[in-house]
């Protein structure tokens, strides 16, 4: 059994440069247009702890309406996610321009009295936002996917009420971050993890529904699209590229292997590819159509240009009965299988 879970993060450029109004409301405003259209819901992952600095700062840059378009979503049972870059968590604003705190890039990396007081502040201030005092988002996505070492941070997300994580995407590498996703490949669709996010333990806090992806020769992933939009992206942040001569290096040689990890991006990918993939997984499932397999497809305001092509897929996957859900319908399902395996 195949559903679809469309997931969006909500959030200007990774270095602070960009408009909220043109990155993030008016992107988000057209998805909507479309998914209502459709008669379905998506997972907003809003970028918490960026959108707080917005507010302490009072960057004039349409914050009121991105508040008011949150709790707009909500109210309708569009599904709000957490979603953090904690290097915005002592991010300042001089000079017209966003300075970020990179040493606290991986939210896993920093000590666990850290990690629980930004994960405190983003839910406290999201229930700020939706002026609901007890909201507790059900699913997680953490900044640049990094969600490894696993232990402590799973640990503090269990407690504040979060149940299921979406930051792994199979076949993951990043050698700057010591991220390795490639033990993930020999998982299921989801799984419970506790210490490492790429072991399934039944016994788990928190349940992984990673983004999906397919692994693929590397020079797939060259599309006119994909490449188009890189530059668009490099343009908006005038060009600036951060990071070491060894940090770049690292990132070619994560690129250049044979299989690569495409994921399921709704935003960079062609309709051809999008298709491809699905009708991969329908083959899959003919074969056995027993297995659960929640897919989680992924995209970003910053990217939705290209709305045709998440109209099509829409369509696409109603003329083959792939029903769209959110994490919660997802979490449910997987809840009751696990309960009935227990008993």
């Amino acid at each position: 059994m195949i559903e679809c879970i469309f997931t969006i993060d909500y959030e200007i450029n990774g270095n602070g440069v960009g408009s909220l109004r043109e990155l993030v409301y008016e992107p988000a405003m057209r998805l909507m247009t479309i998914f209502e259209k459709w008669d379905a819901l998506f997972v907003l992952f809003v970028e918490v702890a960026e959108l707080e600095k917005f507010d302490e700062y009072h960057v004039n840059d349409s914050f009121d309406n991105v508040r008011t378009q949150i709790r707009e979503f909500h109210n309708v049972g569009i599904e709000i996610g957490l979603h953090l870059h904690p290097q915005w968590a002592n991010a300042h604003y001089e000079d017209g321009r966003w300075y970020l705190d990179y040493s606290e890039y991986n939210l896993c990396a920093l000590p666990r009295m850290r990690v629980e007081q930004i994960v405190r502040r983003s839910v406290a201030y999201l229930r700020e936002i939706l002026n609901v005092s007890d909201f507790t988002p059900l699913s997680f996505r953490a900044g640049g996917w990094l969600l490894q070492p696993t232990k402590t941070v799973a640990e503090v997300l269990a407690v504040a009420g979060i149940r299921v994580d979406s930051s792994v995407y199979k076949g993951g590498l990043q050698r700057s971050y010591s991220l390795d996703y490639r033990p993930a490949l020999k998982n299921g669709y989801h799984w419970r993890f506790r210490n490492d996010v790429n072991i399934n333990d039944r016994d788990g806090l928190l349940i992984e529904i990673p983004t999906y992806t397919e692994m693929v020769p590397f020079w797939e992933m060259i599309t006119r699209k994909r490449m188009s939009l890189k530059l668009k992206s490099s343009l908006k942040s005038g060009g600036v590229v951060r990071g070491s001569v060894r940090r770049k290096t690292n990132c070619l040689l994560d690129f250049l292997r044979f299989s690569y990890p495409l994921k399921f991006d709704y935003c960079r990918m062609t309709s051809d590819q999008l298709i491809a993939m699905v009708g991969n997984v329908i083959n899959e499932d003919k074969k056995d159509h027993k297995t659960y397999r929640p897919l989680v497809a992924i995209g970003h305001t910053k990217d939705l240009i290209d709305l045709d092509t998440v109209e099509f897929l829409l369509y696409y996957l109603k003329t083959k009965n792939i029903e769209i859900v959110t994490f919660r319908d997802v979490y449910s399902r997987i809840s009751g299988q696990s309960k009935v395996l227990s008993e």
